[in-house]
């Protein structure tokens, strides 16, 4: 807004003429539309009366047909087992906590394995920057659930490749989600941290060189620091994508939050509820990380610091903290041209 509190332009888009603005409205009053008849449709089929509309159309505007139908997904029966403290403490905490714990060391080892190869394709020496290459981009290009299928079945492949005894070594569904979160998450991490190092001004090295360090402490004291800053709503956002991949732990049976619920609405039927309330549960933590990412680049702009979002996302300036991860992969920069010390 203007300080005459008139709206500026977007960069995005052109402003719409009134035929655009008029097509504009029809659009949107159309899609409310479909939405409220979807959500009708959904309200009514888990409430047992959809049946009773589809033989008589004509009943949809009664209110008998919208009422509370005991037998249905909506009645206070199905919502009754989440008032028992037991529920919660034997199946939804548990799991949450499961889910929260796998996330967390996910988090911390896909930071390293980010800064570590994001660190070794900017090497001066091309078979780091071809080994850390080769690495980053294989883990980006295969999909996270076969990841974690490949580490349970670890066993397996030792004992047919290189014939070690089953029973030497086990992999716990723990196990296999933190690795598989670690290496896809890692690897888009990776890129994050190399365009981070990237975007910070070469003067910032030179000056580091001509004081007299080395490349290592450029890295270590100048540079990544820098990155990590300007590049913090990139990493959390990624993070966000990283706690919601966790429920992909459900299918190699990790006890998460997604399968205590999908417990909880086998055993009393009341599956509609029970996602409804891991939904929210899921909402509330990944906005609350959200939140964060957009204070932290709200934070870097009041002190004058754009983030590389701003200066390389293709939306400019208004491109959120999701773009530049988003930038970074689609339009890596120029591989890895390393930092040249100045003799």
């Amino acid at each position: 807004m203007s300080v005459l509190g008139q709206k500026q332009p977007t960069r995005l888009f052109d402003a719409p003429g009134p035929k655009a603005r008029a097509r504009q409205r029809v659009y949107s009053a159309l899609a409310t539309f479909l939405a409220i008849g979807v959500a009708a449709f959904v309200y009514l089929g888990f409430n047992d009366t959809w049946d009773e509309v589809a033989a008589a159309p004509g009943q949809l505007f009664s209110a008998d047909i919208w009422r509370i139908d005991e037998a249905g997904q909506w009645s206070a029966e199905k919502w009754n087992p989440f008032l028992d403290p037991e529920i919660w403490s034997d199946m939804v905490l548990p799991g949450m906590m499961n889910t929260l714990h796998a996330a967390l060391v996910a988090a911390v080892l896909a930071i390293v394995f980010g800064i570590v190869f994001g660190v070794g394709r900017l090497s001066d020496h091309w078979w780091i920057r071809a080994l850390c290459g080769a690495v980053v981009e294989f883990f980006r290009s295969i999909p996270l659930l076969i990841l974690i299928f490949f580490t349970l079945a670890a066993p397996l492949a030792a004992n047919q490749l290189l014939g070690i005894p089953f029973g030497t070594f086990q992999v716990d569904p723990l196990t296999a989600v933190i690795v598989g979160l670690t290496l896809y998450n890692g690897s888009v991490l990776a890129e994050v941290f190399r365009a981070g190092i990237n975007a910070v001004p070469k003067g910032q090295a030179e000056a580091a060189y001509s004081l007299g360090m080395n490349k290592t402490q450029v890295m270590g004291f100048i540079l990544i620091p820098q990155a990590v800053t300007s590049m913090m709503p990139a990493i959390v956002a990624q993070l966000v994508v990283l706690l919601k991949d966790s429920a992909l732990g459900y299918i190699v049976a990790f006890p998460e939050l997604l399968r205590g619920f999908s417990l909880i609405g086998t055993r009393f039927n009341n599956v509609i509820p029970a996602a409804i309330v891991c939904a929210t549960i899921y909402i509330i933590i990944n906005i609350s990380l959200s939140r964060l990412a957009m204070w932290l680049e709200r934070r870097n702009a009041q002190r004058g610091k754009p983030t590389p979002a701003a200066a390389t996302a293709p939306g400019g300036p208004d491109a959120g903290p999701g773009d530049t991860a988003a930038a970074a992969e689609a339009e890596p920069p120029e591989s890895g041209e390393p930092v040249k010390r100045r003799h």
